[in-house]
């Protein structure tokens, strides 16, 4: 029998502008999940967590990921997987992604690592389409598995780049009491664009690459303007414009919506602003009656990793 007890970072998808193809790992907060893998043919799921998971495996997140690994790796296992500790549902710092890249990169080390951290990212999105309805995609598994900030360049095939992320990359995230579904989230936004808005949205993708790889934090924060989803998906957050003047008018560079929200989160050039626009963010909501969450960090290189204690 092989155990093995991994830490999945929770991460912000889309940066803004960069829609089902960026998105970035947070330092601290995340999912731990164990696995004991022995001689067999089965597959269980055990929660732990303080979160409410679903009781039907069919509906967890970790198994079609693990199914299409053990699927590639073409022997019969007995898995069993233990949900520690888990990012609340529907939070926007990537619940479910986290999930999928603790019980991917576990499992893979406790087979004695087949699968490359890359690969890993492919049976980790497995659960990203079961949640989302069906359409796969890597924005938060990428980040969750590789750390930092990572690039979907495409999808047929998979292309993943690890973008740089400058010393001074502060983010402040809130995670207001409010559920907004991927699904619901997804259901809203168009099915066609403008050119002109288009345009405007390969600017800022660019844009916000460039300012990584030249370590120009000002730049990223110019870059992250969301004019495709944006515009749909805020109405589902109270006061989002008004939350906005606030944090820009603190210090902030700027402010989006992580992933398919609720949550939101600024990026600051330094810790100190950070705290303050945390501090004011969680303001906001109070004076909404809406109770929030606050993480304040820089963004970490580190994704997932085995925990030894």
């Amino acid at each position: 029998m092989s155990k093995v007890r991994v830490f999945a970072p929770g991460t912000v998808a889309n940066m803004g502008c960069g829609f089902d193809v960026m998105g970035m790992t947070l330092d601290g907060v995340g999912d731990v999940v164990s696995v004991e893998v022995s001689e067999g043919d089965d597959l269980e799921i055990e929660n732990r967590s303080h979160v409410e998971l679903p009781d039907d495996i069919e509906k967890n997140v970790i198994t079609p990921a693990v199914r299409a690994l053990m699927a590639a790796y073409g022997e019969k296992r007995m898995v069993k997987f233990v949900v520690e500790k888990k990012i609340s549902p529907g939070s926007g710092i990537g619940s479910s992604a986290a999930s999928s890249a603790a019980a991917v990169y576990a499992l893979n080390v406790a087979l004695g690592r087949p699968f490359t951290d890359e690969r890993l990212v492919e049976f980790a999105m497995e659960g990203e389409k079961l949640i989302s309805g069906g359409t796969p995609h890597a924005d938060n598994v990428g980040p969750s598995l590789l750390g930092g900030v990572v690039l979907l360049r495409g999808y047929e095939p998979l292309d993943i780049v690890r973008l740089p992320v400058p010393d001074n990359f502060c983010c402040s995230v809130a995670h207001p009491e409010i559920m907004v579904s991927t699904r619901m989230a997804r259901e809203v936004l168009p099915k066609e664009i403008p050119l002109r808005t288009a345009v405007k949205q390969w600017g800022n993708v660019a844009g916000l690459v460039a300012g990584l790889a030249l370590g120009d934090v000002h730049l990223v924060g110019r870059a992250m303007c969301d004019v495709v989803v944006e515009p749909y998906r805020k109405r589902f957050i109270p006061g989002f414009d008004e939350l906005r003047v606030k944090v820009l008018a603190a210090g902030a560079l700027a402010m989006n919506i992580s992933g398919a929200g609720p949550s939101v989160f600024t990026l600051s050039a330094d810790m100190d602003v950070a705290e303050r626009v945390g501090e004011i963010m969680r303001e906001h909501f109070a004076e909404q009656g809406i109770g929030s969450d606050i993480y304040v960090c820089k963004v970490s290189n580190q994704g997932a990793r085995v925990l030894n204690d």
